[in-house]
């Protein structure tokens, strides 16, 4: 099995060559409020940044449109050089107008900038896992699928992810390149994209919730207390 997911395991295995901890860490709020611009406090991000791979995190997750720019390049301020085994995942196809804009864009001009960007400031020469962060409706499907199978087939690009998708746009992609993980909004009661779960954990795809806590507002209190009073944890 090319991604080995166990939810009896502490880790799983991307496509048989990369093993990441299952709990990762999303670096979108450590920029500025509406994710626009630098943080209030810039030490306090570099410091939980800094915690976060102490504590075991060994897999970051963010996107060149968080600030925009801000959470990449405080992440390599923070960690570069970067520990063994530590694997950054961003994404491009998204961009930012404003706090809490998030306009789609993933034309492949604006992809090469965006790929190009990311690893320049992440100080990276290959980006383990980059993730298209949103199929773009006024952009044919296969021209930006066709940018992605190039960036990869160039060595930009180790493996490659969607997010915000359904089973179709990953059958779609995968006439291009190999799809290795999933990106939808998912929770314990946010279940909009089951069918999707279900699918990838049937073609051993890795499935990355976000918004699993719902910045902290889940509605399913009573049932997360139960389990987190199991084993002796808060609810969040």
């Amino acid at each position: 099995m090319a991604n080995s997911i166990d939810i009896y395991n502490k880790t799983f295995n991307i496509d048989g060559d990369i093993t990441v901890n299952r709990l990762g860490y999303g670096a979108m709020r450590i920029t500025g409020k509406g994710i626009w611009g630098p943080p209030e406090d810039k030490n306090e991000s570099i410091r939980v940044l800094k915690r976060a791979v102490e504590l075991g995190v060994n897999f970051i997750d963010t996107a060149d449109s968080y600030g925009p720019y801000v959470s990449e390049e405080l992440i390599a301020e923070a960690l570069y050089p970067y520990p063994d085994g530590l694997v950054i995942a961003t994404k491009g196809g998204l961009t930012r107008t404003g706090p809490d804009q998030w306009p789609v864009n993933a034309h492949p001009d604006h992809l090469k900038e965006a790929l190009n960007g990311s690893l320049k400031r992440l100080k990276l020469e290959q980006i383990d896992l980059y993730q298209l962060h949103r199929i773009d409706p006024h952009v044919p499907a296969e021209l930006t699928f066709e940018f992605l199978q190039l960036a990869q087939q160039s060595g930009k690009v180790k493996h490659i992810g969607l997010s915000e998708v359904s089973v179709d746009d990953i059958k779609d992609a995968e006439q291009y390149f190999k799809v290795v993980s999933v990106q939808n909004m998912y929770s314990v009661d946010n279940r909009k994209w089951e069918a999707v779960l279900n699918y990838c954990k049937e073609q051993d795809i890795a499935f990355i919730p976000w918004f699993p806590l719902n910045a902290g507002n889940v509605a399913a209190q009573d049932k997360l207390k139960t389990i987190a009073d199991k084993y002796g944890a808060t609810v969040h």
